[in-house]
């Protein structure tokens, strides 16, 4: 099988190349046009780091032809790229979030549609044996009807990257980096649809960015679930670890707390340098694991690019809520 990776511009598609290249059967190129910002390791230089193959430009990417793709250049970008490699007939697994906009988060439905391939978003979190045991006990009945979802994203500032902090390429900040994650969680849970955001934000850890840094946001959905999201870039950059994603969800027959990055061992150097040094199944190797099937079978795979907008839309709404203090209605936002 030949992937080809579209851009190193996010900070997983390092991952997401070491990975790959040590699946037996699969053949991995790299690609990386454009000038990149001083500082950053990107380009050829990069691939050599990781081991991979390298070429120039897309063309020559696409001339490869690779039997599918994943992207992960700037959040503005995946519009173009998706619709690069849809007509090109590579399947297609695509960094969160989707979009940045509604209008080109529809562009790329339709995109997919009209060529027939398969995609998917990247959200790993959903591969875990955590959240696998939340959706076995909630298909079981074991919470009863969900009421209310209580979530929190929180991690360092992506420094590796400066795009992650400029709003025309990121479509926003804390907000839109961390807010589908979870939004992704409670979609994959119970399947409701959002009707009304309400959020707050500000830049106060990092107010020399144009971004946010911090955010809270309210969803109400379909089924008169409340989920309340703290999406933020709060870890200090000396902390020991990225950060974490936690969730409670509450039922009319339990509760249940899930810390999805907590198996972690802790401790001091002798220095007083706090360490910690997780474990578990790695989360990008099964959802890596899982596109590949996908591919090879033609199967769909979750998430599809439905519940990609579903997530895109909170991050929409959650932003005009920001921006001008009110609720907003996610079905009246959408159709302006």
């Amino acid at each position: 099988m030949k992937i080809g990776i579209m851009s190193f511009a996010h900070v997983h598609a390092a991952g997401y190349a070491r990975l790959l290249a040590g699946i037996p059967g699969v053949e991995v190129v790299a690609a990386d046009p454009g000038d990149h910002p001083d500082g950053e390791v990107r380009g050829a230089m990069l691939a050599a780091e990781l081991g991979v193959y390298y070429l120039d430009d897309y063309e020559d990417l696409f001339t490869w032809e690779p039997d599918a793709v994943i992207i992960t250049s700037e959040n503005a970008r995946h519009r173009a790229d998706v619709e690069r490699a849809a007509a090109a007939g590579a399947h297609i697994l695509c960094e969160k979030p989707l979009a940045t906009s509604w209008a080109d988060g529809l562009a790329i439905r339709d995109a997919l549609a009209r060529a027939g391939v398969t995609a998917m978003i990247a959200h790993p979190v959903r591969f875990s044996s955590d959240f696998a045991r939340l959706r076995a006990q909630y298909r079981a009945g074991a919470l009863g009807e969900v009421v209310a979802v209580r979530a929190a994203n929180n991690g360092k500032m992506p420094t590796e990257r400066s795009w992650f902090t400029e709003p025309q390429l990121a479509g926003g900040g804390a907000l839109a980096d961390h807010v589908v994650h979870i939004a992704d969680l409670v979609d994959a849970l119970t399947g409701a649809t959002p009707v009304r955001v309400t959020a707050t934000s500000n830049r106060l850890l990092y107010p020399d960015r144009d971004a946010e840094s911090a955010a809270v946001i309210l969803v109400e959905y379909s089924d008169g679930m409340i989920a309340a999201l703290d999406s933020s870039w709060s870890v200090p950059q000396q902390a020991p670890a990225w950060g974490g994603l936690q969730m409670s969800v509450l039922g009319t027959g339990g509760t249940v707390d899930v810390d999805f990055f907590g198996s972690a061992a802790r401790g001091v150097t002798s220095s007083g340098q706090a360490v910690e040094a997780r474990y578990g199944a790695d989360l990008d190797a099964a959802m890596l694991n899982c596109f590949l099937e996908a591919v090879r079978t033609g199967a769909q795979p979750q998430p599809d690019v439905e519940t990609g907008l579903r997530g895109l839309s909170i991050v929409l709404a959650a932003q005009e809520s920001a921006q001008t203090g009110r609720t907003v209605d996610v079905a009246e936002l959408l159709e302006r």
